[in-house]
């Protein structure tokens, strides 16, 4: 884990949640629980790599939460935990917020 530079609760959730995908992630999950390659079906440009090290880290956040089905093949399942769905609000405000970007033609859809 990074070193904090503040003392601003903010810097802690974005050491977390920052970055590219993870709250994409929490966005899809919000939708409830998925397989590994739903995600990757979701996130199309995601590397697989950077899927399974964001998916770990929100695991060992408390966000997410992994369970194996034992089956040929193995099934790895993904869903929020309590404190996981909890980021809902934050993920309607960010959607918000990128909207009204969108509207003022600040960033292009892909």
């Amino acid at each position: 884990m990074k070193d904090l530079v503040s003392e601003c609760p903010v810097e802690n959730a974005m050491l977390v949640l920052g970055g590219r995908w993870r709250i994409l992630l929490v966005y899809y999950l919000l939708e409830g629980t998925k397989r590994f390659s739903e995600l990757r079906r979701d996130m199309p440009k995601i590397s697989q790599r950077m899927l399974t090290l964001d998916l770990r880290a929100l695991e060992e956040a408390g966000y997410v939460t992994r369970t194996i089905i034992p089956q040929v093949p193995v099934r790895v399942e993904y869903s929020l935990t309590e404190e996981g769905r909890r980021l809902k609000t934050l993920v309607e405000v960010l959607g918000e917020c990128g909207d009204r970007l969108a509207s003022r033609g600040y960033v292009k859809a892909a």
